[in-house]
């Protein structure tokens, strides 16, 4: 039995919502081609550029938006881009990029997010399996490109998108307006690599109707997002376009290559029409609180990693900064009771925690305006969004029992939901193993309680999270075994108070290197450089978050009999340690 409170409006919400679904329809035009025509809204700030050192910030409209991302799809039809083609964007927050995501997107080709944090094996391996031909990026990233067309034949071109823009603009001035291509709500949009526990990174394909899935998500962890929600009999979300009259302005330190970064912040804030704040340097607690302080920041999506080192950094952040924040949503990992505590406290706003997966974003959270937020808890399916936890037979489990989280297909009217991946990109058969029936499962462990909250109990496989990234143990192991000294090796989370998790590896040394050490005189010191020569090695090539921040030699892997390695049996080793570790 589910316990009503005063303030909770959830099953209003869901009663009275459906979901709209146009058959015809373009991210880049619901988030900026509609503004840049609107004589009322052109021109209005769509990304403002954050400066340091007490410069004044770079803002650009909707209509300059607009005007930039139609030169460079003109720029990319000329290089023979159609719909359906997937061009990768390697860009940090800046308007470029915002501006290769409209361009790419109404094109009704496919944009492909890659970070900047991808070292090359990784960039290679997604550039080659996606078939993309074409890679936009900027200053930084461009060196690291132009060598990776050696590795990637298929890649034919690379544009410098701010030095292109500037080249180009007075050729394409002349040109008639771009005319965007009509896309289907299921047409392909965004094609984004997530890491899996064996073997190589997933493609998950999103469709332009995606972006609808994800807006009830987005509106109710951000409290409304700027709109004033109305009493609860009269709460409705049906509309894919909510009226205009919000005066939010969003932040959020993830970056746009990420789920996190452009579901969750780029694109929905430009679908209502709103200014986002894009910082390209390092997130630090300070620059926090400086861009919260210095933009009036209304709107927010803070990692709890960044929330800790926050409340770290300052205890009364109020004292010092004018904080006006009236939404903030966490998720990557279990804000916590503290960080709970100081957000309320100390930073004035509630903190919505929020679940969801790169192919089905924004399906379970809170909204502190409708419905009680309850520290730790993953919080309830939002509205349009069938979420449940079954057992291992499908079953649906009971009130306090553990089982995997699942999302199905239909919402509770029986109408289709809209947030749905097509499937792994030439992976049919990693995209059935996806589904029990209608429901689409998560890998993730929760228990469900009397009220319909859930809280997070774990993986049902190998992947973790460190710091609010998500890890795929299979593609460092795969690295560290390149190296010399490594026979085979398994990757683990280490618990670690502050990140979560410390990624861990197990390495079973190579016979020549075994031997190698055998005849050192110092076997620590050996063993010492081996372990920051394999450090340096996976952070040349994956993301530097990915690298073993610590690595322990064994002698062998416990294994199945059939070969696989038990990384659970490490996990729960490393779990035992760590409890030993706090009673001592």
């Amino acid at each position: 039995m589910r316990v009503s409170h005063p303030n909770d409006a959830y099953e209003a919400v869901h009663q009275q919502f459906a979901w709209q679904v146009p058959a015809k329809f373009n991210m880049a035009e619901v988030c900026c081609g509609r503004w840049a025509r609107s004589p009322q809204h052109q021109h209005e700030v769509a990304i403002l550029e954050h400066q340091t050192g007490g410069q004044a910030p770079l803002t650009w409209t909707f209509a300059q938006l607009q005007s930039a991302a139609n030169l460079l799809s003109a720029q990319l039809v000329a290089l023979g881009v159609q719909k359906g083609d997937r061009v990768a964007i390697v860009m940090p927050q800046r308007f470029e990029t915002a501006v290769a995501y409209v361009a790419v997107l109404q094109m009704g080709a496919v944009a492909m997010p890659l970070s900047m944090l991808f070292g090359p094996e990784a960039l290679a391996f997604r550039v080659a399996d996606s078939g993309a031909a074409v890679a936009l990026c900027d200053e930084l990233s461009s060196p690291v490109l132009m060598a990776l067309k050696k590795e990637c034949p298929g890649l034919k071109t690379v544009l410098n998108v701010p030095k292109d823009l500037k080249s180009q603009k007075s050729k394409l001035l002349g040109q008639k307006k771009f005319r965007p291509v009509q896309t289907k709500a299921e047409d392909p949009a965004i094609l984004i690599y997530t890491s899996g526990t064996t073997g190589n990174p997933k493609g998950a394909l999103i469709p332009q109707q995606a972006l609808i899935g994800n807006l009830t998500g987005f509106v109710c962890s951000q409290n409304w997002f700027g709109f004033e929600p109305h009493a609860s009999s009269e709460v409705n979300l049906s509309k894919h376009a909510l009226p205009t009259g919000s005066q939010a302005i969003f932040w959020s330190p993830a970056d746009w290559a990420w789920t996190g970064g452009l579901m969750d912040a780029l694109l929905p804030s430009l679908y209502f029409g709103r200014p986002i704040v894009a910082f390209k340097g390092r997130f630090s607690p300070e620059l926090a609180f400086e861009i919260l302080h210095t933009h009036g920041i209304t709107h927010s999506f803070l990692f709890p990693t960044a929330l800790k080192a926050m409340m770290k950094a300052q205890a009364h952040p109020r004292q010092h900064y004018k904080i006006v924040l009236k939404g903030l949503m966490s998720a990557g990992e279990a804000v916590g009771d503290a960080v709970f505590a100081y957000c309320r406290d100390e930073l004035g706003v509630v903190v919505n925690e929020m679940f969801g997966q790169t192919e089905i974003n924004y399906v379970v959270g809170n909204c502190q305006v409708f419905w009680p937020s309850k520290a730790g808890s993953m919080g309830r399916g939002y509205p349009g969004h069938q979420v449940a936890v079954i057992d291992e037979q499908g079953h649906i489990c009971k009130t306090g029992e553990a089982g995997e989280v699942v999302v199905n297909r239909f919402d509770r009217h029986g109408q289709p939901d809209p947030v749905f991946f097509l499937g792994y990109w030439k992976n049919p058969s990693a995209t059935q193993a996806k589904y029990t029936g209608q429901w689409c499962r998560t890998g993730d462990v929760a228990i469900e309680d009397e009220d319909g909250y859930l809280w997070y109990q774990g993986r049902t496989d190998d992947m973790f999270k460190s710091a609010g990234y998500r890890i795929g143990p299979g593609e460092i192991e795969n690295c560290l075994v390149k190296h010399p000294a490594v026979m085979n090796a398994a990757v683990v989370p280490k618990p670690d108070a502050d990140r979560g998790a410390l990624v861990k590896a197990y390495v079973v040394l190579s016979p020549e290197f075994v031997a190698q050490r055998a005849a050192a005189q110092d076997v620590q010191h050996f063993e010492s450089r081996l372990i920051e020569d394999l450090q340096r090695h996976v952070r040349g090539l994956l993301a530097p978050y990915e690298y073993p921040k610590e690595i322990e030699f064994i002698e062998q892997l416990p294994m199945t009999t059939t070969g696989k390695v038990q990384r659970r049996f490490l996990r729960l080793q490393e779990e035992e340690r760590a409890r030993q570790n706090t009673k001592m």
